[in-house]
């Protein structure tokens, strides 16, 4: 069996209507799967209104608006015209990239088929209620995300750091790593665009710190904010730029109102705006990856970011950036004290993460996911 013989359902429930680096991953591994001569349908939500062309052919499912968090789509079920398609095409292996209800419904339904089933792992969801002030329900989200896991022939992880901690949760026995490249073409310090920068109102000589993604809290945007205020406190220099969209725009704004918000930006355009960036400051802990950081170091930039899953296997402490325990607020502003004060330091630590950024591509990162798949179909058909 080769990779012309791979036919995959995959299940996920944002596949294209919201732009984030999960489901980019997503389609670009369609698109590597589909150059290789495999065989892919995509069962997700869809809308009228996408935020970019989907790769491969998307079969639509039901689903509804996420309370609180409507541009997100929960779906409801796998109804019966969408079985019907799937009993047609006649996959050799499910991959299932959400732990929601379509996730749960097509690991059944495989189990059903007697069919492997690998579940990819895009964001640590387990962390989530604490950013809406229901800490108390992580272990029990926890354990419903261990026992969807437990089902699946193999999970795999984004990072080596993200794998350890799955180990550690007991989600599974079998976790592998399907890593996430950059295109070092659109992310290089050659888009850095001074004269955008001073269109911007940004002097030449001021270090600007970027914040780099969508606008929602469990971001660590109130970390952020008052990393910036004792900055500010300790009398250095700097501008802020957020690059980026999301339901908690306003409240950024209100907190940071000194800060330069650029929107959403893509391609080329956000590749100009990173790399005119003097550094990355990531707070995050949701990340299991960390997209952004791999672009910031492509782009020659010093990462500044919370010592969580993601982080700790993409930045090297005092080589490429630093790493700061999470909510460490005073240690990140200390932390980025030295890059917008020490450009020598800003610099060395820019060209050794667009080195290190060397390691990741996309075609090579997709073919071990490929890799896997192989290996899976092929032992269950040995029926281990």
């Amino acid at each position: 069996m080769d990779v012309t013989d791979l036919r995959v359902a995959l299940f996920t429930g944002n596949y294209n209507y919201v732009r984030d680096g999960a489901n980019q991953a997503l389609n670009r591994l369609v698109g590597y799967l589909q150059r290789e001569g495999a065989k892919v349908r995509i069962y997700s939500p869809r809308t009228d209104t996408p935020a970019f062309p989907s790769t491969g052919k998307v079969i639509g499912v039901p689903a509804l608006p996420l309370p609180g968090r409507a541009e997100y789509r929960a779906p409801l079920c796998i109804p019966p015209r969408v079985k019907r398609d799937i009993r047609d095409f006649d996959p050799t292996i499910f991959h299932v990239a959400s732990p929601e209800i379509l996730g749960h419904r097509a690991v059944t339904l495989a189990r059903k088929r007697d069919l492997p089933v690998v579940a990819s792992v895009h964001t640590r969801f387990e962390t989530y209620p604490r950013y809406y002030g229901l800490a108390f329900m992580e272990p029990l989200v926890e354990a419903a995300l261990r026992r969807f896991y437990r089902r699946c022939d193999a999970i795999f992880a984004p990072s080596e750091s993200m794998a350890q901690l799955l180990r550690e949760q007991r989600m599974s026995y079998h976790v592998g790593i399907w890593s996430r490249g950059v295109d070092r073409e659109v992310f290089s310090p050659a888009r850095r665009d001074m004269n955008w920068r001073r269109s911007l109102g940004i002097a030449d000589d001021e270090p600007v710190i970027a914040f780099v993604g969508r606008l929602v809290m469990e971001k660590g945007l109130d970390v952020f904010a008052d990393a910036i205020d004792a900055l500010d406190r300790r009398n250095v220099r700097h501008r802020v730029l957020v690059i980026g969209e999301g339901p908690a725009r306003e409240w950024f704004e209100r907190r940071l109102p000194d800060a330069i918000f650029v929107g959403f930006q893509k391609g080329d355009d956000l590749g100009r705006a990173i790399a005119s960036a003097d550094m990355l400051f990531n707070p995050s802990v949701t990340e299991t990856f960390g997209n952004v950081t791999l672009e910031a170091m492509a782009a020659g930039l010093p990462v500044v970011a919370a010592r969580a899953t993601g982080s700790l296997s993409l930045v090297t402490e005092n080589v490429t950036g630093k790493l700061v325990r999470a909510g460490g607020t005073e240690a990140f502003a200390n932390a980025l004290r030295v890059y917008c004060e020490d450009p020598g330091t800003r610099e060395a630590a820019g060209i050794a993460g667009r080195k290190a950024s060397e390691r990741y591509g996309w075609d090579q990162v997709n073919q071990k996911l490929v890799e896997a798949y192989l290996r899976i179909v092929r032992a269950r058909a040995r029926g281990k």
